[in-house]
């Protein structure tokens, strides 16, 4: 079995699990139960995943890490803009 089938297949449950998160947040724009360390450092840690993505080419963790990185982004926004 070629190795990207799986990590398409990590990639999309990863990936899917922030949206959820994602809509709840820009819905209700309720934050402060999420903490402000945890998605900072998540964030950071996607975004390294995406260019190390980039650097093995792996379309699988490039696609997964940059969908993932604009939510958690998102996440990490609005939890700056409303506390």
């Amino acid at each position: 079995m070629n190795p990207e089938i799986i990590g398409f297949l990590a990639a999309i449950l990863t990936t899917a699990a922030y949206f959820p998160q994602m809509v709840k947040v820009l819905r209700h724009k309720h934050t402060q139960s999420l903490s402000l360390g945890m998605y900072s450092m998540i964030t950071t840690g996607i975004a390294f995943w995406f260019v190390y993505g980039i650097m093995i080419d792996s379309p699988s963790v490039i696609w997964a890490n940059g969908i993932t990185f604009v939510m958690a982004a998102i996440i990490l926004f609005m939890k700056l803009r409303h506390g």
